[in-house]
């Protein structure tokens, strides 16, 4: 008895978290990410055509998930709403888009990077619908760096640095930040395609929009990074046998 109170005051302490991140938190409205009728009527479809067979993919991994842990639903809840709030806090960058923490490493880390599509992606569209962040028609685009690029790289690299015998906290800190930054080189990409340099084309552009991304992004990421660290240190502490069935406690000596 004493241990099924334990278990669900743990439950309520994440979905009261839950709660606040989505409710309680400041969302400013004065940038977006890469916004509505910014990019050309063609790379906005080649984009959404690019980004659904991830969210398809994303579908089936939380169908897959939900079946075999219904108790780790809240956990999902809770990294969804951690993205959402991070990616609402937003500084005006290059021309039509923004510079933000993107917050979806952690959720990469635990369920696999193709959850973090559908999440990501539910993300940027209630941020484009309720608090004009983004846009429909650039929401393909926006998936692709934020919800299939940013959260493959942060899953990879987190894998990559446990397999070298690295620390989870350090792996988790190098996968939140560097999936922020790769999601800004994607959206590099993705604005020097669209509107490539008089003199240069889209290299040029692409070194242009990187150059003034990374004036505020590497400063965001590694915020970001430490956050992270701090709510994944927190779920070792109150969600461990959520994280045991999700296979991702490393046994350390």
């Amino acid at each position: 008895m004493e241990i099924k109170l334990h278990r669900l005051s743990r439950l309520g302490m994440m979905a009261g978290l839950s709660y606040y991140l989505v409710v309680g938190s400041p969302t400013p409205a004065h940038a977006m990410h890469i916004m509505e009728g910014f990019l050309p009527i063609e790379w906005a479809v080649f984009w959404w055509i690019v980004f659904i067979p991830f969210f398809i993919w994303g579908l089936r991994s939380i169908t897959r998930i939900t079946r075999q842990h219904p108790e780790t639903k809240l956990l999902l809840a809770l990294v969804g709403a951690f993205a959402f709030v991070l990616s609402a806090l937003k500084i005006p960058s290059v021309t039509g888009s923004c510079s933000h923490p993107t917050g979806t490493g952690l959720g990469a880390v635990l369920f696999g990077p193709g959850v973090m599509s559908v999440l990501g992606a539910l993300v940027l569209l209630f941020q484009a619908l309720l608090l004009a962040h983004g846009g429909l028609t650039t929401l393909g685009a926006n998936a692709v760096s934020m919800a299939v690029v940013g959260p493959l790289a942060a899953y990879s690299i987190y894998q990559i640095v446990i397999r070298c015998g690295g620390k989870s906290t350090l792996a988790i800190f190098m996968g939140a930040v560097l999936g922020n930054l790769l999601t800004y080189v994607m959206t590099s990409i993705q604005l020097a395609l669209a509107f490539p340099a008089a003199s240069g084309g889209v290299l040029a552009a692409f070194t242009k929009f990187a150059a003034i991304f990374a004036l505020t992004q590497i400063p965001l990421s590694i915020s970001e990074g430490l956050l992270t660290v701090l709510v994944w240190n927190w779920l070792h502490q109150t969600a461990i046998e959520e994280l045991q069935l999700l296979n991702l406690i490393k046994q350390e000596s």
